[in-house]
């Protein structure tokens, strides 16, 4: 089942309760959130799957066209997500990383509702959640962004679900910029921030020797501050997960992790699964041997792939200890 805006906050709130994190996943393919959507379900969990521009603009979707990427992305993963084999497992489609000149509008035009006509009617498609890329904003920059979207939320009546996100690859974000981050948009627009992604000693991106400065620990120091700063939870989030090890993450569940970013160490399985499908088929890639158009097809190389990522994601699902959560969640929706 595709989340809807509020129903994504109760899920995040859920979380929070049961002291588990969710698996937010970067993908950009079809077959890609067919895989994750999978994988949930069989752990019986939650899971985000989560587009970038990059993604969003590519052919497989926008094909240069933000605002048509997420609407073909949404309508895609809604008629996946709510067939009747998926629809016990909740699936949250989640806006990240778009930066550029063209942010507010993508952004704006997200929360507003991108419209796509069906017959005679016109249907108003939105994410279940968004946040924004920091990089390159000064904390003022950022905290008008971030309002900016409420006003429209709030203009439009169409209801939004935030991740707030500091500056992550320049360390640890402090307590003062935490505060002036949070509470310069709680102040204007209270309880709209239902997650915070702040600098943990990780990057975006991969690192070969992990991360050793990484302290699990701050995220319960953020957590803890951020409740006191706003009399309610707020989710922290892990952005740059790849070249973290399984202790690491796990301790950084067992302080209050909320959700945790997963994209560069999937693109490297997907894509060397895909490197080692062509290599040790290309002698059927010829036309004239019987099985060239099932090795040919999209459908060839998918399945290849989907056998060697669904057991990762399975994994990481259980490591983040949301396994068997979506069960008990959609009988409380």
């Amino acid at each position: 089942m595709l989340l809807t805006p509020l129903q994504t906050r109760k899920l995040i709130e859920y979380c929070l309760d049961e002291h588990c994190a969710l698996l937010a996943v970067n993908m950009d393919s079809a077959s890609g959130i067919h895989d994750c959507i999978r994988a949930a379900k069989e752990m019986d969990s939650p899971i985000i799957i989560e587009t970038s521009l990059w993604q969003l603009e590519g052919i497989s979707f926008g094909a240069g066209d933000p605002l048509r990427g997420i609407s073909l992305y949404i309508a895609h993963i809604n008629l996946l997500a709510n067939s009747e084999e998926f629809r016990d497992t909740p699936v949250v489609y989640h806006i990240d990383h778009i930066r550029g000149p063209d942010t507010e509008d993508i952004l704006t035009g997200a929360v507003k509702g991108i419209p796509i006509k069906v017959g005679d009617e016109t249907l108003l498609l939105g994410p279940s959640s968004i946040s924004l890329d920091a990089s390159g904003l000064s904390v003022n920059e950022n905290v008008e962004l971030m309002c900016s979207l409420i006003e429209t939320s709030k203009k439009y009546q169409r209801p939004v679900t935030l991740e707030m996100e500091a500056g992550i690859d320049s360390g640890y974000t402090t307590p003062e910029e935490v505060e002036a981050l949070v509470m310069g948009v709680e102040k204007k627009h209270p309880g709209y921030i239902a997650l915070f992604a702040p600098g943990l000693g990780s990057r975006h991106g991969y690192s070969q020797e992990g991360y050793p400065d990484f302290q699990p620990e701050n995220v319960a120091r953020n957590t803890a501050l951020l409740e006191k700063l706003t009399g309610r939870k707020i989710g922290v989030v892990l952005h740059g997960s790849s070249g973290l090890s399984k202790d690491q993450i796990k301790k950084a569940v067992s302080q209050g992790l909320t959700k945790m970013n997963w994209s560069t160490d999937s693109l490297i399985l997907r894509s060397s699964a895909a490197r080692e499908y062509y290599k040790t088929h290309h002698e059927k890639l010829v036309p004239r041997h019987p099985d060239f158009k099932p090795t040919a097809s999209d459908n060839g190389v998918g399945r290849y792939i989907s056998v060697r990522f669904l057991p990762t994601v399975k994994k990481l699902i259980k490591l983040l200890q949301s396994a068997g959560k979506a069960s008990a969640f959609m009988a409380k929706l």
